[in-house]
């Protein structure tokens, strides 16, 4: 049965609802469920149900999952390269954090040094390039998700930088502890526990 040219927009709306990036994929994509729906139909079944089921069958976690998909696989080596420049990162900040803590213990020198490289590179380099990761993986889901993403992000910097402050004894301390506290408290708590509540009702 071919199908109208209503339910062929009908078909488009949904496919640019969902925000793809890649034309030719999403011309692929409004292609395959044409194709689907209408042999569906063919067999009895109305348009919506054809269309609802083809959807699932094709895409069960959304349609910017397929593009996300194709994304990787056109870029696995970039991407890959690009995760095995940011775990080694968190390694040498964790490393150097550990050795500064270590030598601060132990009274020798350079230990100052190493503790400050170290955690700068955990907190400003590894956790905003890990948060920016999540945040890709997320980018389909709700906003409370994307906002739950970057507000732990802000907060966990701030109050990871006011306890290295602290520590090295540097002023203003206190202000980025309550700057960090507030946001985690205010921003990131409120999403947490919301889509947390909606995960357990869904």
């Amino acid at each position: 049965m071919k199908l109208t040219e209503e339910q062929e927009n009908r078909i488009i709306d949904i496919v640019d609802s969902q925000g793809l990036k890649l034309e030719s994929l999403r011309d692929d994509i409004v292609d395959h469920l044409c194709c689907v729906v209408e042999s569906e139909m063919d067999q009895g079944k109305l348009f919506e149900a054809s269309l609802d089921s083809a959807i699932i069958e094709l895409a069960p976690n959304g349609l910017i999952n397929i593009e996300r998909k194709t994304f990787f696989l056109l870029n696995s080596k970039r991407i890959i390269i690009m995760k095995k420049f940011m775990y080694l990162i968190g390694f040498v900040g964790a490393l150097t954090l550990t050795v500064g803590i270590t030598f601060k213990i132990l009274w020798y020198p350079g230990a100052n040094k190493l503790f400050t490289v170290g955690f700068l590179l955990l907190l400003l380099v590894f956790v905003p390039m890990l948060a920016f990761d999540k945040y890709k993986v997320a980018i389909a889901k709700a906003l409370s998700e994307r906002l739950k993403i970057v507000l732990g992000c802000v907060s966990g910097i701030i109050v990871g930088l006011s306890g290295l402050f602290k520590f090295m004894h540097w002023p203003g301390a206190e202000i980025l502890l309550l700057a960090g506290s507030f946001i985690f408290a205010v921003g990131f708590l409120p999403f947490l526990f919301f889509t947390m509540y909606k995960k357990s009702i869904a």
